[in-house]
């Protein structure tokens, strides 16, 4: 064998990296306060297919514990406010926290939303020792992002996880004997802990005294793994988190910008700038933030959205229609005019591209550009945007809800148009499809009788007394009806008796043809909605 070779390093053989983790405790919990405005001070849960999985301190201190079923905890806690799980909540939350390590070490890892990872070597070394470096890091986050923190340090990420619920540095190859006297259940795989308690294994000790064969054999490669993480083998390297790069491009003005050409011509600069970067990492920008800042100090903002390929002239153009619409704007005070002008001209214009995707992701039609008339309305819709701000146009989203006003939500135009979420199960009371072509902003009083003249009535226990056969929408003619079905009953927030409503819906085919959605609420029918 020549001297140029040796032995490929077994996967035992690697020593774990000492590790840094820092866990922020009951975040789910902390997140929904941040984003929703939750109080975390009071008894909070959250859930996660009907139990718990994350909980306030005050909520554990009635009982409340993760696993419960909802309404096993609601019954320790009659108070318990309830918040459905959302990890997307949660990463955006976690987010700050992450910026704010990333400014004392470089390196990190998010391990989950309310935890991330660093080597401990670079922080321990700069920042003066590992204690240092994790009070440094948790002084840090409390003041950056008022968010409490403990830190562990360890050998490999599994066992600093670990280390940071108690908030304990681990001495240097102390993790075994660290890991021995936990319980099976710190794996975080509840079947495998629930049968090795059955096997008489309750610790992590326990559990790596066992033979590695014989756990691969038994348990199977999930297994194995867990075994390696319970004998303090974890040498998994660390997936370090790129930071974005800051793409924004900014213009400084010694003379104040005050007329809409001087300030289009800045822009068209400022957006070429913009497109060449974006350009350089293989961007393309979907929403852009447009900021200003006048000499007496006033802070302008604007988003314009867009759900095609913003190029350099598309970008310069939305600039130039906010700046006209900023400088060009009502009188300061002026009662029913557009949006007041700034006081003093422009000396800052600053340039956010706040959404980005990959630009491969946007391709060009086959006979050209991707949408051309789209595009044209899309430039005339958002000229009045700038000019009228972005509620002046709006757009039609079909959501939740039972009737069909409730199914209807309207975004500005230019905003992501998010439907209802797929798999959402379907709403009690809700109408099947297909939808009404035209729904009515104020319901129609009309009049239903049966076949001897009488008006038809539906009991509480939702009996019609007769089948409707003629119809009279206000004071205008009867009208025969033809087909109808239904009732399909409606109680919403029964529990509070002032916004308590009770309805039947019924759709109802007429001998000229049109086929209606009606209502009946306290004994009158409405008309809601007309069917194409």
């Amino acid at each position: 064998m020549t001297g140029g070779s040796r032995p490929a390093a077994t996967g035992g053989s690697v020593a774990p990296v000492r590790t840094l983790v820092l866990w922020c405790p009951d975040w789910p919990v902390i997140a929904a306060e941040i984003v929703d405005g939750v109080p975390a001070t009071e008894p909070v849960a959250v859930l996660h297919a009907n139990r718990v999985v994350a909980c306030s301190e005050q909520a554990r201190a009635e009982g409340v514990r993760r696993g419960l079923r909802r309404r096993e905890a609601q019954g320790r806690c009659p108070r318990l406010i309830v918040v459905d799980h959302d990890p997307a909540r949660d990463a955006r939350a976690f987010e700050p926290v992450v910026a704010a390590v990333e400014e004392l070490v470089a390196g990190v890892e998010v391990v989950r939303p309310g935890a991330c990872a660093v080597a401990a070597r670079g922080p321990s070394r700069y920042l003066g020792g590992e204690e240092a470096a994790a009070e440094r890091i948790v002084e840090h986050v409390a003041q950056a992002c008022a968010v409490e923190s403990q830190i562990g340090i360890a050998d490999g990420v599994f066992a600093a996880g670990l280390a940071g619920r108690s908030g304990r540095v681990v001495p240097p190859d102390g993790t075994p004997r660290f890991l021995a006297g936990l319980p099976v259940e710190a794996l975080g795989r509840p079947a495998l802990a629930d049968l090795l308690r059955r096997l008489g294994v309750r610790t992590l000790g326990d559990f790596a005294a066992l033979p590695a064969g014989d756990v691969l054999a038994r348990f199977g490669f999930d297994g194995a793994l867990a075994h390696r993480l319970a004998a303090g083998r974890d040498h998994r390297p660390l997936a370090v988190r790129q930071p974005p790069a800051d793409l924004a491009v900014t213009a400084d003005q010694d003379d104040p910008l005050d007329r809409v050409d001087a300030a289009a011509f800045v822009a068209r600069a400022l957006a070429e700038r913009l497109h060449d970067r974006l350009a350089a990492h293989g961007l393309a920008c979907t929403r852009l933030g447009i900021e200003a800042v006048t000499a007496h100090g006033q802070e302008l903002h604007r988003v314009w959205r867009h759900d095609g390929l913003l190029t350099a002239a598309a970008i310069a153009d939305r600039v130039r229609w906010q700046l006209d619409g900023w400088l060009s704007g009502g009188r300061p005070g002026r009662a029913g005019a557009r949006p007041a002008r700034p006081t003093a001209g422009i000396i800052r214009l600053r340039l956010v591209p706040d959404g980005v995707i990959a630009q491969g992701a946007l391709q060009p039609g086959l006979w050209g550009e991707a949408g051309e008339e789209r595009e044209r309305a899309h430039r005339a819709l958002s000229r009045v945007q700038g000019i009228l701000g972005p509620e002046a146009v709006v757009t039609a989203v079909l959501g939740g809800g039972r009737s069909p006003a409730d199914q209807v939500r309207l975004v500005p135009w230019g905003d992501e148009r998010l439907p209802a979420r797929a798999g959402e199960p379907p709403w009690p009371g809700r109408l099947p499809p297909p939808a009404p072509a035209v729904v009515l902003p104020e319901p129609l009083a009309a009049t239903v009788h049966d076949a001897a003249g009488e008006p038809v009535v539906v009991s509480a226990r939702l009996a019609v007394s007769a089948a409707p056969v003629r119809l009279a929408v206000g004071t205008a003619r009867p009208v025969e009806i033809v087909g109808w079905t239904g009732p399909w009953p409606v109680e919403e927030r029964w529990w509070a008796p002032a916004e308590a409503r009770r309805r039947a819906r019924f759709q109802v085919g007429l001998a000229d043809g049109t086929a209606l959605l009606l209502a009946v609420e306290g004994g009158r029918w409405l008309v809601e909605a007309v069917y194409d």
